[in-house]
């Protein structure tokens, strides 16, 4: 227990202004990957095991609010104050398409089956861009309350959910009427809003207030009360009996999903903590801060052998080795590398 106590976080530099955003891409065949939003206005893509640095997108003017990766990890989207919604090449860092919009745009997010581009923002417009057709004009669906906040696909990319930055609750769209047709009562606006990776929970922050949905039938499943107003949290996404939360008091703290009992406390960032996600296996997690950090946190050892040999500032030499391989494919041409891996890829889909 005691080794627990001592969490010595891959602190990521590289970013100017605050981390407001983060998103794990799933699993792929060249490993998963880790995209940032910060208000310094270039999202930055990172090898989501080691926290190394591939690539900046660069184009964007303004605040970038939300960044996410689809499925294969093959393209980025990204949502910024300079009215735009960004498409990207992930593997070259090219721009291929800008949305325009006529406010700040605070939320994108990729459809499942990777055809569509949802975005939210200011305007109170939830719009879904057909990304088969880039120059077609998008889906509206109107009557969100306010100015959206976060946005979410579940149930097969049948329904949306969205929330608000000053009105309260998460409301479910049925895509196929564009209603309304549930909204989860909160006392506070909704920060964060996650669908867990199994499609079960909802997992919402608000105000002080943590709380799990049934994604399904939309009952309250869980909510505690978390020591100070958190902005973020996230379900882990294997076992499901953990949870994190980061918000002003500038930790991350850790919780047992079926007590609310705090598991743990990690300290290290020197502003709040804007948005917290688990890595798509569960092993680790990231923050992002006011103080323009990344940090990924090991969510425990994988081998008494591992842990054995971590020493108490640096990593193991497995991650050391790992590292030293992302910097060899930098320097001969990541995209390269990654190219290569993509051709295997598309056989594994197509078959």
């Amino acid at each position: 227990m005691e080794k627990k106590k001592v969490a010595v976080p891959l602190v990521c530099h590289g970013h100017s202004r605050p981390v407001v955003d983060l998103f794990y891409s799933p699993i792929t065949p060249d490993g998963f990957f880790l995209i940032s939003a910060s208000k310094d206005s270039s999202p930055m893509l990172r090898n989501g095991e080691t926290g190394d640095w591939i690539g900046t997108f660069e184009g964007h003017k303004g605040a970038v609010w939300s960044s996410c990766l689809d499925t294969n990890a093959l393209r980025a989207a990204s949502a910024s104050a300079d009215f735009s919604a960004k498409l990207w090449d992930a593997l070259t860092g090219d721009e291929l398409h800008s949305f325009e919009h006529k406010h700040i745009v605070r939320a994108c997010a990729f459809s499942e089956d990777t055809h569509f581009l949802l975005t939210g923002g200011v305007e109170k417009i939830l719009r879904i861009f057909d990304l088969n057709r880039l120059d077609a004009p998008p889906r509206q669906v109107d009557n969100s309350p306010g100015s959206i906040r976060t946005v979410a696909w579940l149930h097969s990319d049948q329904t949306i959910l969205s929330s608000c930055t000053d009105t309260k609750g998460v409301r479910l769209w049925d895509l196929r009427s564009g209603k309304i047709v549930q909204t989860l009562e909160t006392i506070s606006p909704v920060t964060s809003a996650e669908v867990s990776q199994d499609g079960r929970y909802i997992t919402t922050a608000d105000g002080s207030t943590v709380k799990f949905w049934d994604a399904n039938h939309f009952g309250l499943v869980k909510s505690y009360n978390m020591p100070c107003n958190v902005e973020s949290a996230s379900l882990e996404p294997k076992h499901g009996n953990k949870f994190i939360a980061g918000g002003e008091d500038m930790w991350v703290h850790v919780f047992d999903f079926h007590t609310g009992e705090e598991l743990g406390c990690n300290k290290g960032h020197h502003g709040p903590v804007h948005c917290v996600r688990f890595s798509p296996g569960g092993e680790s997690y990231a923050s992002g801060s006011e103080d323009g950090t990344i940090r990924i946190w090991q969510t425990g050892p994988v081998t008494h052998e591992e842990n054995d040999h971590l020493p108490g500032n640096g990593p193991s030499g497995k991650v050391k080795a790992v590292a030293d391989e992302v910097a060899r494919r930098i320097e001969s041409g990541l995209h390269i590398g990654r190219e290569g891996k993509t051709g295997e890829r598309n056989k594994a889909t197509e078959a």
